[in-house]
């Protein structure tokens, strides 16, 4: 069997030292560029490749990203971080960056695969999807100097760190379009289905709502306050408590949802009770809602994974950026608010109304660093 070329053949045929060709595989920046296309060359014609494991351990550089591979918990609205998962890595290949999925049974076993892909040198960065207050992840990560990103914004803390970089889809301003666009149909009695009060995201889209009905709708807070309906993520539950709403309140004129899962139940209601023409509106633009008909906020995950890797590698860099330090200066944001986008459609379900059409909330002030 014939003997697999070595460094020192390169170096011989290149005409370098050994560590002139170690540079040029780890290092090519610092080379001279007629030096690196000798080396480059001799690589090529012999068929040299360096061992992948003993390089990754002496740069400490694997381009690879991290992530946690979840069970989707829903079948409605689960399909949101596969959606992204599929758009970061198709990205992170143009970047010349590979994503690995691991498992873990909770939060200590994910931050034990942490430290054993830290070790290991098998990962440059990790991204970290559901985030709560207080999650001793990202702790970990910080006072270890390692590199991640979170997909959701570290609700109750310094959205401002720098020690804490993440990027989330504006809800605000998703559930203010939705909201606005059934106001401007000349509608004024739009209710909120949402999640109970304590979770960031879903406070937030409350907020949309509420800030829009008390710019244009006109009535008066009690009203709006009636107008509030809280329900855990399930299209069953969700589907009996709109049953129940129709019944108390025949003046209900449409709705907005925190999510398609409690759209879908809604909707289900609506269409039971005969009033077809009730429109609903979810948030995630889930496939669900694209097979109904049903009018939904879609989160751009393409640019929530752009935004990702931007905050990792810099515009349009090709290695993770060490933690602490920033591809454009101390001045650099250090998150990236994505405003995502209302999808009008028209079906059996809704109302009469455009094929397509959005508001635009971007213009409409908010006391958020975007």
């Amino acid at each position: 069997m014939a003997q697999l070329p070595t460094v020192e053949d390169v170096a011989r045929v290149a005409n370098v030292s050994r560590q002139t060709v170690s540079n040029v595989l780890n290092s090519p920046e610092i080379v001279k560029p007629e030096t690196r296309g000798r080396v480059e060359s001799a690589i090529a014609e012999l068929g040299y490749r360096p061992h992948a494991s003993a390089q990754r351990l002496r740069t400490r550089h694997s381009s690879t990203i991290g992530i946690r591979l979840d069970p989707l918990s829903n079948g409605v609205s689960g399909s949101i971080l596969d959606r992204y998962l599929h758009a970061l890595t198709e990205q992170a290949a143009l970047r010349g960056m590979r994503m690995m999925l691991f498992t873990a049974r909770d939060t200590e076993d994910e931050i034990e695969q942490f430290r054993r892909l830290r070790d290991g040198a098998d990962v440059d960065a990790f991204v970290l999807t559901g985030t709560f207050y207080g999650d001793p992840r990202i702790d970990w990560l910080i006072s270890q100097r390692v590199p991640f990103v979170t997909f959701g914004r570290p609700w109750g803390e310094d959205m401002a760190s720098p020690d804490h970089l993440w990027v989330d889809v504006d809800g605000f301003s998703g559930v203010y379009d939705a909201t606005t666009h059934l106001l401007g149909r000349g509608l004024t009695r739009i209710g909120y289905l949402g999640w109970p009060a304590g979770s960031g995201t879903g406070d937030d889209r409350r907020s949309g709502w509420l800030t829009a009905m008390r710019e244009r709708s006109g009535l008066p807070a009690a009203d709006l306050e009636a107008l509030m309906f809280v329900n855990d993520e399930s299209v069953p539950t969700a589907r009996r408590a709109m049953e129940e709403l129709l019944k108390a309140d025949f003046t209900l004129q449409g709705l907005v949802c925190a999510s398609d899962s409690l759209a879908l139940g809604a909707m289900m209601a609506v269409n039971e009770a005969g009033r077809r023409s009730f429109p609903i509106i979810g948030f995630d633009n889930t496939p669900v809602a694209q097979a109904v008909g049903l009018s939904s906020v879609e989160q751009r995950l393409d640019q929530v994974a752009a935004g990702t890797l931007e905050l990792l590698m810099g515009a349009t860099g090709r290695r993770v950026i060490p933690h602490g330090e920033s591809a454009g200066g101390s001045g650099e944001p250090v998150h990236r608010l994505v405003t995502p986008k209302l999808v009008v459609r028209r079906s059996s379900h809704l109302a009469p109304v455009e094929e397509a059409g959005s508001t635009t909330a971007g213009n409409h002030n908010r006391k958020e660093n975007q």
